[in-house]
């Protein structure tokens, strides 16, 4: 894992709106209507968390659609799943992934850093040592619980940014931190729930099929953390994972849960 320092944009930063999105999963309806809403309140600086193309919905047409913005972009493990893979990968989704994007779309994903400095902000997947654990919570028997601020702090040991943006749970969350952090995750722009067998089997699930992204705004010393829910047609993005055999997909898309 590495990371990339961005310097010298601390006044352009620091002086207006931050739309963080994340955990696209090729869903372009949702990416669509998620950018057509940033676009909407004039903000002009994105950042993306990962896991940007990976899923049985539109994997290149959402490549397409983030082509013609101004994004900043890191990689999320889905992403690095898709050109770690083999060529004779069991999984139906990776194989569909790679039959359809091209190779201008597989170099773009490769060129993203794991991580990111960007000023006072921080920005990782999961953490920032590792892009398949979870930062702000731990998963039991009974479902996912938040960890212990002692846990995260020791996670975050080497961050000396205050704001640290993560995805990869899919749930969006503001969490601060005894030691001043402040801990945002935007939640899913493509995918509101999904079932994983690791570190145990669990789900994560929103409980809403809206798409969701942050808007993160510097007042005076302090940050406001807007926590946005867009509606989209996921019916149709719903059909799009039944055509592509991936059920399990069109359950969460419609309802944000199983």
């Amino acid at each position: 894992m590495y990371n990339k320092t961005y310097k010298g944009r601390r006044l352009y930063i620091l002086k207006q709106k931050i739309a963080i999105i994340s955990d696209i999963h090729g869903n372009s309806l949702a990416l669509e209507a998620v950018l057509s809403d940033i676009s909407d309140r004039g903000i002009n600086t994105i950042f993306n968390l990962g896991d940007s193309l990976y899923g049985p919905l539109d994997p290149i047409g959402t490549f397409k659609l983030l082509m013609k913005h101004d994004i900043t972009h890191i990689m999320g493990n889905c992403d690095r799943m898709i050109f770690d893979s083999s060529d004779d990968d069991s999984s139906p989704t990776v194989n569909y992934v790679k039959r359809i994007l091209t190779t201008e779309a597989l170099e773009w994903l490769k060129q993203h850093p794991s991580s990111l400095i960007i000023d006072d902000i921080f920005l990782c997947h999961g953490t920032p040592n590792s892009d398949e654990v979870y930062l702000v919570e731990e998963m039991t028997e009974e479902g996912a619980i938040l960890k212990s601020s002692k846990d995260i702090i020791n996670n975050l040991e080497d961050v000396e940014q205050d704001i640290v943006l993560c995805g990869h749970s899919h749930i969006p969350r503001t969490l601060y931190l005894p030691n001043g952090k402040l801990i945002i995750n935007p939640g899913s722009v493509g995918l509101p729930a999904y079932i994983d067998d690791l570190p145990i089997p669990h789900k994560m699930e929103s409980g809403s099929p809206h798409a969701n992204y942050t808007i993160i705004e510097k007042k005076s010393s302090d940050w406001l953390v807007d926590q946005i829910s867009v509606p989209y047609q996921w019916e149709k993005a719903a059909v799009m994972a039944e055509i592509n055999q991936r059920q399990d997909w069109a359950d969460a898309l419609r309802m944000g849960r199983f």
